[in-house]
């Protein structure tokens, strides 16, 4: 999996306000639905809290990888996003998260979407790329860390 696959520069971003899990999927639906053209920043709020009633995907460590399957998705779409303060996320681990990367996939992808979830819980696994990301205070510098990790 190659995260400039999937990643653009106006999906990631440094050290944003969060206050709550609902909040902050809230901003990222917007985040993604302004880049993504087709994808309304509702329904993608909508797919993603209904993924988290399903279970947190919250990893531990301070790391959540939200994910969800939209129809108007016709690949595989990233979203990298650190936050200022760490927020409650009913992660596994019971810590606060403070890197979240969103993960949205076409309804029909599900080898796609299993295997570049595996290779995100991988790279989030490593100590070096969380601690690098965690003291990147650049939108661009995240995106090109992400990139190139």
């Amino acid at each position: 999996m190659q995260l400039e696959e999937i990643l653009t520069p106006a999906r990631c971003h440094c050290r944003i306000e969060g206050i709550s899990k609902k909040r902050i999927l809230n901003k990222i639906s917007e985040i993604v639905s302004d880049d993504i053209d087709g994808l309304e920043a509702p329904e993608v709020f909508d797919a993603l809290m209904a993924r988290e009633q399903l279970g947190s995907t919250g990893l531990g460590n301070g790391i959540a990888i939200p994910h969800c399957r939209l129809a108007p998705c016709d690949s595989i779409i990233g979203a990298l996003i650190t936050l200022d303060q760490a927020i409650d996320f009913d992660s596994l681990d019971n810590k606060p998260v403070d890197i979240l990367f969103v993960l949205l996939v076409p309804e029909e992808e599900n080898d796609e979407h299993v295997k570049t979830l595996a290779g995100l819980a991988a790279l989030f696994n490593d100590e070096d790329f969380c601690y690098t990301i965690r003291h990147t205070h650049d939108n661009e510098d995240l995106y090109n860390i992400a990139i190139t990790y």
